[in-house]
């Protein structure tokens, strides 16, 4: 009799594939988010720098290189978590127009830019905080620039208050308390 308890009429298989595909659709989301943190930490591998006091009383955070060989690692401007990718080449910290609008800094006056992708436009600004895994630097100049992505481009403006030499294949800052 259909409908009865231990069928296994068309309807019991209809639920029972249902919950089938239902449990693949969970697999392959959780394999993909999966998938995504392992990518993040490949191009990442510096997501919570901490700074430590060195035997000569500096600060200093060392960062590991990313498979590409950048110095990749999170951290904060004005408190807003971002990621910066150290770029030695960058005469000021870049970021772009739309992670700064998020941040509230307000565009200062337009200048042409010469970066690896050709010629841009840009606007001079000031960064009121930044932080690296507590080496923190204030009023660091900085450029935004629209189109240049996720990444802030944590230049000299910010490095050249700071030491900092490769060691045992990391990157260490040092700066003082």
């Amino acid at each position: 009799m259909p409908g009865t308890p231990g069928s296994s009429g068309p309807s019991a298989r209809r639920i029972g594939a249902g919950f089938t595909l239902a449990a693949w659709a969970v697999l392959l989301a959780l394999l993909a988010w999966l998938a995504q943190g392992f990518l993040e930490r490949q191009y990442n591998p510096n997501p919570e720098p901490r700074a430590r006091t060195s035997a000569d009383g500096l600060r200093e955070v060392a960062l590991q290189r990313n498979r590409s060989g950048h110095y990749v690692a999170t951290g904060h401007i004005n408190g807003l978590r971002v990621r910066f990718l150290v770029d030695t080449g960058a005469t000021l910290v870049a970021l772009d127009e739309r992670l700064a609008a998020r941040i509230g800094l307000e565009k200062g006056a337009v200048v042409n830019l010469r970066t690896a992708g050709g010629e841009a436009m840009g606007w001079r600004t000031l960064i009121p905080r930044i932080d690296l895994g507590g080496l923190v630097q204030y009023a660091v100049p900085a450029v935004i620039q629209p189109g240049l992505g996720d990444d802030v481009l944590l230049g000299m403006s910010f490095l050249k208050r700071v030491e900092f030499a490769q060691r045992d294949g990391a990157l260490v800052l040092r700066s003082p308390p």
